[in-house]
């Protein structure tokens, strides 16, 4: 790679990159699809860990502070933690101008351009590598699963769809989620398919390789899992029903018995929660409603009437006992392959704390959060045709009933509280990552507001 020599007689660029660095991550930063601090200027940047991965590619965790809030040693409340992958050279090739940081005009890399990695082949095949032999760089530890061979020279491609995360595709046999946004711990998104694998559930691709740090504390950083190549997600099969005039109840059916058969395969790889936690979780929901409520003002006239909703959950009917979850599930992540659904991205919320989105939860989450999601599908398309809507949520419950053992619809209590805690944090994302899509969860909103449906 071009100035990698140059690299290595500037000993400057290990301990403070940043001089270099600042003024570019700020203002890329803000514009990536996975940064979360969008309303917020980056008013501070500290370098928490630095490693050469190979020549001429830096892999750093930086934190984000907003408002003049001091840096802490590991992002928290504050700000946040993201991992970037950077490629330095003196001239980068032309093919890579979407991957463009910016030139640094100051510090130990100056003249030098920098650019994300990721979209750079020859570094995604060296991050492959370094997945394919099990080792060390720095503080970095690369694993894998010795029984799951994984061939030399598979061409990568970036995936572009809008996703919170970055995902590579390996030769259409494997992909590699990096996850940008880092909280201390193993992440769910390898956990919980390892578990699953082992309880043999095989509606979950299981975790081929993987890469984490060491320093400032242990985090899980990427992932590797087979890749389903002839696989739609079923956001895309929803829209194309909608276009075509199928009704989607058929597939909605059988993508809720796929969901109570994941459901009840992570009630048996981890420890089981309890009943009787209504109290607690009404008032945890209105707790994140008054903090919505004050970053997004259209909140604010529909609080009293989503207030009720969760203070009916603490005198409702305690439904299943709570378990692990997906945490955050949707159509988007659930992928149809031939006539079986897969469900995958077990991350959960990354906006909630890594030990919450780990505890055990009532599985009328999940259920909440995919019901939200045909209503999302049916509103991209106008007129808008709540029929549509109410057919598939009406299929997928009956899917869910007949493959769990208990019918969500039965919990009627408990299916509003949660679906008006999910729209209630919809608002919030979009009004970060997505204004121009704020009137969708809205509208479900003032539904919910004033209707116990």
């Amino acid at each position: 790679m071009p100035k990698t020599a140059s690299l290595r007689r500037r000993p400057t660029v290990v301990p403070d990159p940043m001089a270099s660095l600042g003024e570019l991550l700020r203002e890329w930063l803000p514009r990536q699809r996975w940064f979360a601090g969008k309303d917020r200027p980056v008013t501070e940047l500290a370098l928490l860990s630095m490693t050469e991965l190979y020549p001429g590619c830096l892999h750093l965790l930086v934190h984000t502070g907003h408002a003049g809030v001091p840096a802490p040693c590991w992002a928290g409340p504050a700000g946040d933690c993201y991992q970037l992958l950077l490629g330095v050279r003196e001239h980068m090739a032309p093919r890579l101008g979407r991957a463009l940081i910016g030139r640094a005009e100051e510090g130990p890399l100056a003249g030098m351009t920098v650019y994300d990695a990721l979209h750079d082949p020859r570094s995604a095949q060296l991050l492959l590598e370094r997945l394919r032999h099990p080792g060390s760089a720095g503080p970095l530890r690369f694993e894998c699963d010795p029984s799951v061979p994984v061939p030399a020279g598979l061409p990568p491609r970036l995936l572009d769809a809008e996703q919170s995360n970055s995902s590579l595709v390996y030769g259409d046999e494997f992909i590699l989620k990096v996850f940008r946004r880092i909280q201390p711990g193993v992440n769910p998104d390898l956990e919980v398919p390892r578990a699953l694998a082992d309880e043999g559930c095989r509606r979950v691709p299981a975790p081929v390789a993987w890469f984490s740090t060491t320093h400032p504390q242990d985090a899980t950083l990427g992932v590797l899992q087979p890749y389903l190549r002839d696989a739609s997600d079923g956001w895309t099969l929803a829209l194309r029903a909608l276009g075509t005039g199928d009704h989607f109840a058929a597939q909605a059916r059988e993508l809720g018995q796929a969901m109570a058969e994941v459901h009840l395969a992570l009630a048996s790889a981890f420890p089981p929660g309890t009943h009787g936690e209504n109290g607690r979780t009404a008032a945890a929901m209105t707790e994140r409603l008054d903090s919505a409520a004050h970053y997004v003002p259209a909140l604010k006239p529909f609080v009293p009437g989503l207030r009720s909703a969760f203070g009916a959950l603490a005198t409702c009917d305690a439904g299943p006992p709570a378990q692990r979850i997906h945490g955050d599930l949707h159509l988007g992540q659930v992928l149809r392959a031939g006539r079986e659904w897969f469900v995958i991205d077990f991350e959960g919320e990354p906006s909630r704390p890594l030990a919450e989105r780990c505890s055990a939860q009532s599985p009328v989450r999940d259920i909440a959060g995919m019901l939200r999601s045909f209503d999302y599908a049916a509103r991209q398309r106008r007129p808008w045709r709540p029929e549509w809507a109410r057919r598939c949520r009406e299929a997928f419950c009956a899917g869910y009933a007949a493959r769990a053992g208990w019918d969500p619809r039965k919990k009627h209590g408990l299916l509003r509280a949660y679906e008006t805690d999910r729209a209630v944090y919809e608002v919030l994302y979009e009004a970060r990552h997505r204004p121009d899509w704020l009137p969708v969860p809205m509208a479900a909103i003032e539904r919910l507001a004033v209707r116990g449906d």
